[in-house]
């Protein structure tokens, strides 16, 4: 099976209206940023989109939220992206706001084929809202389902044609899950290398999990926050 596609473009085929996708990363490191790019300029709307946060306000998700392309977002943080802020305030976008470490475990748990798990996290508070609740060893927990998408998108460092995925440093943050929980799951990497290349026992991500695969190009990696010394 050929799992190397050109480019961005090429990787999204099939991708429609409506759909939910996975959006690997943090802040602003470890994005897909190709993927994103060619997301933008696809013009596809009404999508529900699972991240951790939603970027800033010109560049990664917060491109796609310029142009009201997502319809709702899943994720825990929303400070960085007065657009988002905006959009929530005036009712123009569907937020549903998860604790970090519940969404973090909702995206493992549906890549694992769990379909659902009691965590404590969010009890009495309005995150419990609709939810079961039971008594675990004198503690209340909430039942939280598993999450999966139609499309996982991931950015790696290294990869091979085979799939096989290396994540660096903070940018591992959920697109490792996030590649589990795609029923297509496209990565773009920085490196791509041909199949038995990678150290085994370096690889973050099977090739399994991972159908589309490309050559990233143009990284600009931005900082949210660049403090230096008076």
């Amino acid at each position: 099976m050929n799992k190397v596609v050109k480019n961005a473009k090429e990787a999204i085929v099939g991708m429609e209206n409506g759909q939910i996708f996975m959006l690997g990363g943090f802040g602003l490191s470890g994005i897909p940023e190709n993927t994103i790019n060619a997301l933008v300029e696809s013009g596809l709307t009404d999508l529900t989109c699972i991240s951790n946060n939603a970027g800033v306000d010109d560049f990664g998700l917060g491109l796609l939220l310029k142009k009201h392309q997502i319809k709702k977002m899943i994720s825990s943080y929303v400070g960085e992206n007065k657009e988002f802020e905006r959009q929530l305030l005036e009712g123009e976008l569907e937020v549903d706001l998860i604790p970090q470490g519940t969404l973090a475990e909702r995206i493992r748990a549906g890549g694992s084929g769990i379909p659902a798990f009691f965590v404590p996290a969010g009890y009495g508070t309005e995150v419990a809202e609709g939810k079961e609740v039971r008594e675990f060893n004198g503690k209340m927990h909430l039942l939280e389902h598993g999450l999966t998408a139609d499309f996982a998108i991931v950015k790696a460092w290294k990869g091979d044609t085979m799939g096989n995925l290396i994540y660096r440093h903070t940018a591992n943050n959920f697109n490792q899950p996030m590649a589990m929980a795609g029923k297509i799951t496209v990565a773009e990497v920085e490196e791509l290398v041909p199949a038995g290349e990678l150290d085994p026992a370096q690889i973050h991500t099977p090739g399994i999990f991972v159908q589309r695969i490309f050559q990233g190009v143009d990284y600009e990696k931005r900082i949210e926050f660049e403090t230096t010394k008076q």
